[in-house]
């Protein structure tokens, strides 16, 4: 097992948010969701990622999603997304967490244009004021602006934030940040690269997977921070077909039907989110399908 002493730790699920046929949000699915996430072994949950589509929620729905989390699991095993355009909204959201009781909020660098590190270094400062713990969120494919070790450790350094959840897929990031930061806390935050960086030293997983197949992803984040490769390795091999979906852009649409096919409620995306190709629909199902049919859950 895990040492899981920070609210943190351990496997958070950036929860999918089910939707109606008419794209409102389905809050009782939701919560029965987030319900069964922990009953499966997952230690919370991270609403209002992207995951979440939480860019295409207006302020009362995101707020409720934050309120529904909290009363499901509690506070302290929410981290809230606090992603926003402005550092003025995403403390708002950080302070709204912190009024819910959330232990943590997750926290992108300012994206609505490439900033610079006076930008980024300005945004963290501003959101932390919330007193809130801040997790950094590294996405450069999507954000533009990389959060490199170096202006990591200036961020911990500061105080501005606790932990990183590790997005570039750069296994060899992992090795340079303990060496420059060793007290910042490496999440993994790719699912396609969770053997690799829990094998470097995470302490928490922010996974997507886990929407669909709980059990199995516990079972295999569990055996992977214990280095024990005997149980992890076979069962990395046989979700990683699934796994390497958090990384694609269509990986809200495929996470969604794989919960579909394992007979939970995904449901559909709002735009301006597609459905999958009729190729990429058949790709997830089947790799779904099979993962179910060798005995994962």
């Amino acid at each position: 097992m895990d040492n899981r002493s920070k609210p943190w730790h351990g496997v958070m699920v950036a929860t999918a948010l089910p939707l109606r046929e008419d794209r409102s949000v389905d809050y009782d699915a939701y919560a029965e969701h987030c319900r069964w996430l922990v009953a499966n072994g997952c230690d919370g949950v991270v609403p209002n990622g992207s995951l979440g589509e939480y860019q295409t929620l207006t302020p009362q729905e995101r707020t409720k999603v934050i309120e529904t989390a909290v009363e499901v699991v509690g506070g302290p095993a929410v981290m809230a997304g606090a992603g926003a355009y402005g550092a003025a909204e995403s403390r708002r959201w950080a302070e709204q967490a912190g009024e819910a009781g959330c232990g943590s909020v997750l926290l992108l660098p300012p994206n609505a244009y490439r900033a610079d590190e006076r930008s980024v270094v300005e945004h963290y400062r501003e959101v932390a004021k919330a007193g809130v713990p801040v997790v950094a969120y590294n996405n450069p494919h999507d954000t533009k602006v990389d959060l490199t070790p170096a202006l990591l450790a200036r961020l911990h350094e500061e105080g501005l934030i606790v932990a990183v959840k590790e997005f570039t897929g750069d296994v060899r990031r992992a090795y340079e940040i303990a060496e420059l930061v060793p007290g910042l806390d490496l999440l993994i935050g790719s699912d396609d690269v969770l053997l690799e960086l829990a094998l470097a030293g995470a302490v928490g997983w922010i996974a997507g997977y886990p929407n669909a197949l709980p059990a199995s992803s516990v079972a295999l984040y569990r055996a992977a921070v214990a280095g024990d490769l005997e149980t992890a390795l076979p069962l990395y091999r046989a979700l990683h077909p699934l796994l390497r979906w958090d990384s694609k852009t269509e990986f809200v649409q495929a996470i969604k039907l794989s919960m579909d096919v394992a007979g939970r409620h995904g449901g559909p995306c709002r735009q301006p989110r597609q459905p999958l190709s009729g190729e990429q629909e058949a790709i997830v199902r089947a790799a779904t399908e099979k993962a179910l049919a060798e005995g994962l859950r």
